[in-house]
């Protein structure tokens, strides 16, 4: 059954969005600020509008707080791992050092396929430090949104518990290397627990989150971001 259950689930993270990312949303002009976001399907979006993308709607924030933002470029494909994370920074990035913020979210695959923890770990502080390095201001540019739970979608609830408590345990590997970089770490993984007993917090795919939960995301973390950003 377990199999069963891991092919469909792996039929939809393929067969969604799995492209390589820079949004086109308009910027403003003569933008003052930059913005990288790493991740998977929770960073490009997976079954939302562009607009309703996480980092798309915390770069709208913070406009409306007068910090003239250039549209969030994303690396992120529905089903990376940290592996597959690390493969796409390569292709992607250059060498220097070039934006004002840098978000990291990622680790479900890692969960869902049965990856080695120490393995999410290890490759986790490799991000972390190309993340850093792609900051203009280091580790003060660059912040962490933890995991959220799948367990409370209509998708995952059959194995709500399994799936909670290792999503937990991965992120505590993802919080204690944010701390070893003094990376700011932002939890939404509570409000993500509040999918069933709100429909509206999901996605239509049963599975990821709505631009509403995405949307609660933001308003937890957008001041302190803000306050990364120099004057």
């Amino acid at each position: 059954m377990k199999k069963i259950y891991f092919l469909f689930f792996s039929l939809i993270l393929v067969s969604c969005n799995t492209t390589l990312d820079v949004t086109s949303n308009e910027a403003p002009e003569n933008p003052n600020y930059t913005y990288l976001a790493l991740g998977d399907s929770y960073t490009i979006g997976e079954s939302v509008m562009e607009n309703e993308r996480w980092p798309v709607q915390l770069a709208e924030e913070l406009r409306a707080r007068n910090y003239k933002l250039a549209p969030p470029k994303i690396i992120a494909k529905t089903g990376w791992t940290t592996e597959d994370l690390l493969r796409g920074m390569d292709n992607e990035l250059s060498i220097h050092r070039e934006f004002d913020l840098v978000s990291i979210l990622i680790g479900v695959n890692n969960q869902y396929q049965n990856k080695l923890i120490t393995e999410y770990e290890d490759e986790m502080r490799t991000i972390f430090r190309k993340a850093i390095n792609h900051s203009k201001t280091k580790e003060q540019g660059v912040f962490a949104v933890s995991i959220p739970d799948y367990g409370y979608t209509p998708f995952g609830k059959a194995r709500k518990e399994e799936i909670s408590a290792e999503i937990d345990r991965f992120n505590e590997v993802f919080k204690r290397v944010a701390e070893e970089f003094n990376v700011s770490f932002y939890n939404i993984t509570p409000i993500s627990r509040l999918g069933l007993d709100n429909p509206e917090l999901i996605a239509s795919d049963n599975l990821h989150p709505s631009g509403l939960m995405y949307e609660e995301w933001v308003q937890t973390f957008v001041n302190q971001v803000a306050e990364k950003l120099p004057e």
